[in-house]
């Protein structure tokens, strides 16, 4: 008798293929965004949590719009065609993804930064604050 892995087989190869290469189109990763903040970053990155938990520590560059505040007239400072990358907490959170949502019925180009603060923080970056964040 087969393990519940196997009990469901795998997705054909292109479907598997279509599956991931998709994903890439609706995220990125915490290399990815700190290496695009190194330099002249070509997306906005959105903290969208609340005022508190980012004046205790954000990614340097972000800005912070919590979720329930991103509206047409708060967006229009920015171009049509900006890429907004939106984050939260971390995996346990669906911030970022209502976030993202809010963004995209506005016709927004947006992508999740998978992880959030914990995959930040997981991959020994750090966060900007009244003091300096270290990863655990």
């Amino acid at each position: 008798m087969p393990t519940s892995v196997a009990a469901i087989p795998a997705a054909s190869s292109a479907e598997a293929e279509a599956h991931f290469a998709a994903e890439f189109t609706f995220e990125t990763d915490c290399w990815d965004v700190h290496e695009g903040m190194t330099t002249e970053p070509d997306f906005v990155l959105l903290d969208v949590r609340s005022p508190a938990l980012y004046a205790k520590g954000h990614i340097a560059g972000a800005i912070n719009l919590p979720h329930g505040k991103i509206i047409a007239s708060k967006m229009s400072e920015w171009p049509a065609d900006t890429l907004f990358i939106t984050y939260c907490a971390g995996p346990h959170c669906n911030g970022a993804a209502r976030g993202a949502l809010r963004l995209a019925k506005l016709g927004r180009p947006v992508k999740i930064m998978a992880g959030g603060v914990t995959g930040w923080l997981d991959e020994g970056f750090t966060l900007e604050a009244n003091e300096e964040i270290q990863a655990a």
